[in-house]
Order: C-alpha cells, then structure tokens, then sequence
C-alpha cells in the first residue's frame, strides 16, 4: 500500500486513537517471567510493519457501530498470530531481513525465535478465552490451523516448476488471507451481525488479503530493495513459485521455460536479472497485478455491502490503494 498515499492516511487516521489502545493490550500482554521472551517478541512487534489485520477488524468495528473494548483484545490477538506466523516463516525461509533490519532469527537464533512464536500463539488463545464466545474461538482456532496448513502447503510447493495459479492461490488464500479474512468477521461476530453482512466482511478481508499477498508478489521482482526492508529475489531463493513466475513459465519460449525450470528448482538467484528480464517480456508483471486488482474488485464489492459512513468508505479506500502498494 502506498505508504504515501492521503487516502490511506485518511483511513488509518480514523482509527488512531483505537490503534493505541491496542498497543497498549500488546504491551501488557508481552509481560513474561522469562526475559527472552519479551525480548524476541517486542524485538519483532516494534520493527513497525502495517498492522493491516488490527487495523482492517477495527475498521470493520467501526463501520458496524461496535464500540466495545473488545475489539482492542482481539485486534492484538491477531497481531500476535500474525507475528508468530512471521517468526517461524522466517526460520523456515532461512531470512535475514524484514522491514529493514535483521529478522529475529538473525538476531536472537532460530530456536528462540520458534519457541518464541510458540508463545505468541499460546497466548493469542488465552486473551481470546477472555471473550467467552465460541464463535470467536471458533474462528481464530479454525484460521491458525488453516494458516498452518498452508505454511505447510508452501513448504510442499518449494522449487516445483508445475505448480499452476490454482495451486497457488490455494496457499495464499490459506497462508495470508485467512487472517484478514478472520479479522473482518471477527469485528461483524463482536457487532452481532446478521449472517449475511458477517459474510460480506468475511469476503472484504479474504479478497482484500489475496489481493496483498499478489502484489507482495510482484514487488519481489519489481520492487526496490530499500523500500520494501528486504532483498529483491528471496521467494525465488526460498524455492517460492509465485504468480509473476508461473504466468512467465506459461507464455515464455521453450528455452525461456527451460531456464526458469531450472532457477525455480535450483533456487539460484545468480542470474536474476534475466529472470526479471523474462518476467517482464512476458507480460507476467502485468497479469499478476491484473489478479490483483480483480481480488481489489471483490473487496470494494463486499464492502459496498456495509452501512455507508466514514469506516466503510475507509475499507472501500484501503483496496482501492492497494494496487499502488510498494512496501
């Protein structure tokens, strides 16, 4: 998203106030007898980073009328989630930058950072006891093990040269866009939404997280480094086949797909530059962003479901600036 953009400012402003309520759940719920815990997990929560999945279930709070402080606990639930996911992701991939400086795993070790992640996890399901809501529970419980299944999707994924868009979309949908889609719903469950504009909200926040995750993509080959806090080309060191490359497999030459087989397989980035070159040529930037923007589309519609006031034309902004994201 457009760190930039006045529109995006505008709607995040709405829920200012709300947002340091939220912080301040984060902050007492980081307490912890063992000091290394607290260290990894404020190490990661204070690197900065969006906050999309807070940000999008107060957004929808608001847009629903729900003022209940509730909305402050579950927003830093998710958070949590979402962080845990980040520290153990970036032990897998082997990473050793994220928004800009050293992943945790880098700087604490990667056991620290798995067991840290562990506790991240463990105490989002505490606080969300805390509602006595089934359905609450319900869905967190429901979206962490989807997440954890499409981490492990992912992990199967790694370096095969014929996954198609279906598959990939299947990850995505698991890995990144259940939690904003959880966290939409979440806020429709706490307003005690009727079925149908709880499933609006559910759709904004799975269209709006698909949407994310594909210009994530994009940006991993046609972003800039210094923006972005981490190194052009790591989701094809990590053996990652995203939408850019399985759209440049599909309409490259022989001898294009050939060569990109073989990058995706090996997962060298020594000659990066002529994948970029034959992502480019091909079209594949061009169409990924096109799926983007079709998933932005779904967002708007879903959110056009919504009682009309300064929140749901705040949700209805967010997947419109999607599309300029460069971080």
């Amino acid at each position: 998203m457009a760190a930039n953009s006045p529109s995006t400012a505008a709607t995040l402003a709405l829920i200012a106030d709300d947002m340091r309520e939220v912080d301040k759940v984060i902050a007492s719920r980081l307490q912890s007898s063992v000091p290394l815990v607290g260290d990894v997990a404020r190490y990661i929560i204070s690197a900065g980073g969006k906050r999309l999945r807070p940000a999008l279930l107060l957004l929808v709070s608001g847009a629903l009328g729900y003022q209940g402080a509730q909305r402050f606990n579950l927003a830093a639930v998710v958070e949590f989630i979402h962080t845990a996911t980040l520290l153990h992701d970036d032990v897998v991939d082997d990473s050793t930058l994220r928004r800009g400086r050293p992943t945790a795993n880098e700087s604490f070790g990667n056991p620290a950072s798995v067991l840290v992640g562990d506790f991240l996890y463990s105490r989002a399901f505490q606080m969300m006891v805390s509602t006595n809501s089934l359905r609450v529970m319900q869905v967190l419980a429901d979206a962490t093990n989807i997440i954890a299944e499409g981490e492990v999707q992912q992990l199967m994924n790694t370096h095969d040269a014929s996954l198609d868009e279906a598959g990939y979309l299947d990850v995505i949908r698991s890995k990144t866009a259940k939690l904003f889609e959880a966290s939409a719903r979440l806020a429709a469950i706490l307003a005690d939404s009727p079925a149908e504009l709880e499933q609006a909200c559910a759709e904004y926040g799975q269209a709006l997280g698909t949407a994310f995750q594909v210009i994530d993509d994009v940006l991993d080959y046609d972003g800039d480094a210094q923006e972005m806090g981490k190194n052009l080309g790591d989701d094809l060191r990590e053996g990652k086949v995203t939408l850019p490359l399985i759209v440049a497999m599909q309409r490259g030459t022989p001898e294009q797909r050939q060569f990109l087989r073989s990058v995706i397989e090996t997962g060298s980035t020594n000659e990066l530059a002529r994948v970029v070159a034959i992502i480019r040529e091909t079209g594949a930037l061009t169409a990924t962003r096109e799926a983007a923007a079709t998933q932005a589309q779904l967002a708007m519609d879903a959110a056009a479901k919504l009682p009309i006031n300064s929140y749901s034309k705040g949700l209805l902004q967010l997947a419109a600036q999607l599309l300029e994201r460069r971080t």
